[in-house]
């Protein structure tokens, strides 16, 4: 039989690791100041400065377009580190090299290997560094280790004060900005795209997706001052064509350098499609394509062709179909509403919808109800979720009582929903029109991924 003790024995380092940092403040509180982070890298000698960064900000699409990048740029032939948050299932996702998770052994030592650092940037100031300060800086050390060719960085929150920023990017992408995380960054969309626009850097380049009025005034204003280049969706790159496919879509896009045609992207959604407009035109940027110098088409094919991005409308089971999205946000629950409308023919869909008691349930249900036919609130094990009796109260005032169940435990909710969906189901006819959605949070998404056997990734 194998000898898995040493993998086991790896995971209890990362649980202790993962205890360790718990200690400092969560990823959802934040000091606005980046001297912490700055101290960390100047005492591990600037690691952050060794490759090229490419960073990305925006409200929904972040960790989506990250992988894409990562995919192209991988296609190409540069070695990757990729640094994303939340994760879905293990922390070890967050930490990325040639497109896959670090594993929980090297995890564990870089974290060792930085430690006495952070223990002296602690102890010079009042404030303790973060768990994502740490984890940031841990990311830049493994990245500088390895060594990679090219950097992507996910904001993790906001933009101007985020971990992140205390790298120089070269290429700075801003997705959509919309209203998400109001206890920091505020309800005023203006004083949001302001904070996400700050990854713009002096001499930089820009790369835009499309955005209201009042968003894009600002984040164009911030390139002005900065002396950036700008390039936007809409009107630099963009989506020519997209036709659903089996398994995902096909493009035409429309990028910096021309027009690359037979674009397969495994993934559904006018919103994926928009995400691989903007990283392809990230990829061009990066290697100086423009106006007659266009990238490799077969490349392109390729790199979008494997493309994964798991709890993104995700299939984890047919017959009937069981998807996860991690949409935690009314503009995420809108863009996975369009994609179930248009691209799947369900006759009856069952939302499993457990969410964070500081995000806007209301605002999340209401997009949904339009294409969901019942509800079944639940819970994920975040200390943060949502109660599912109050959860519940809220889906019955946009679904009635009817529509709507209350299951505590997610795995029973989910045994709840699909029994739901199969019960509607004449005698003799398939399963194939009837679906499950599990979606409201990413702990919640990655916890029916897990329910489901599906590996970290």
């Amino acid at each position: 039989m194998p000898d898995n003790s040493g993998a086991a024995e790896d995971l209890t380092d990362l649980r202790q690791v993962e205890a360790e940092l718990d200690t400092r403040w969560p990823e959802t509180k934040i000091e606005p100041s980046l001297t912490r982070i700055a101290a960390l890298v100047d005492l591990l000698g600037n690691p952050h400065r060794s490759y090229p960064v490419i960073q990305v900000a925006g409200t929904n699409g972040k960790t989506s377009t990250s992988r894409m990048i990562d995919a192209l740029l991988t296609r190409f032939g540069l070695r990757t580190g990729r640094f994303t948050s939340p994760h879905l299932q293990l922390v070890t996702e967050r930490i990325a090299l040639d497109g896959a998770p670090v594993s929980a052994e090297r995890y564990v030592e870089v974290y060792r290997d930085i430690e006495p650092y952070v223990s002296m940037v602690d102890s010079g100031g009042d404030i303790r560094m973060s768990k994502f300060e740490v984890l940031a800086g841990m990311a830049f050390a493994a990245f500088a280790d390895a060594p990679v060719d090219a950097a992507i960085l996910e904001v993790g929150l906001g933009g101007s004060w985020d971990a992140t920023n205390v790298a120089d990017a070269k290429i700075a992408v801003v997705g959509p900005i919309g209203i998400d995380h109001v206890e920091y960054l505020g309800s005023d969309l203006a004083g949001i795209a302001r904070e996400k626009a700050g990854i713009i850097k002096p001499g930089s380049i820009a790369l835009l997706a499309e955005q209201s009025a009042e968003a894009g005034k600002v984040v164009l204003e911030r390139c002005v001052e900065v002396d950036a280049t700008v390039a936007r969706a809409g009107l630099e790159f963009g989506v020519l064509r997209r036709d659903v496919a089996i398994g995902g879509q096909l493009l035409k896009l429309q990028g910096l350098g021309g027009a690359y045609e037979e674009i397969f992207l495994p993934l559904h959604g006018e919103h994926q499609a928009n995400n691989a407009a903007l990283a392809l035109a990230a990829v061009e940027a990066f290697f100086g394509a423009g106006a007659q110098r266009q990238l490799d088409v077969a490349a392109v094919r390729e790199g979008f062709g494997a493309v994964a991005v798991p709890g993104r409308l995700e299939r984890v089971r047919s017959a009937p179909s069981v998807f996860v999205d991690a949409a935690h946000n009314p503009d995420g629950a809108r863009a996975l509403a369009a994609a179930l409308d248009s691209e799947f023919g369900f006759r009856r869909l069952v939302a499993v919808v457990g969410v964070m008691r500081d995000k806007d349930a209301a605002g999340i249900l209401g997009e949904l109800e339009p294409v969901v036919n019942e509800v079944v609130l639940t819970r994920n094990s975040s200390p943060r979720a949502m109660d599912p009796g109050e959860l519940g109260r809220v889906a019955a005032e946009i679904f009635g009582e009817d529509r709507t169940v209350v299951e505590p435990r997610l795995d029973d909710a989910i045994e709840t929903a699909v029994r739901i969906a199969e019960s509607t189901e004449d005698p003799g006819e398939p399963l194939s029109g009837v679906g499950v959605i599990a979606t409201g949070s990413v702990v919640t998404a990655g916890e029916v991924r897990t329910l489901f056997g599906r590996q970290p990734a």
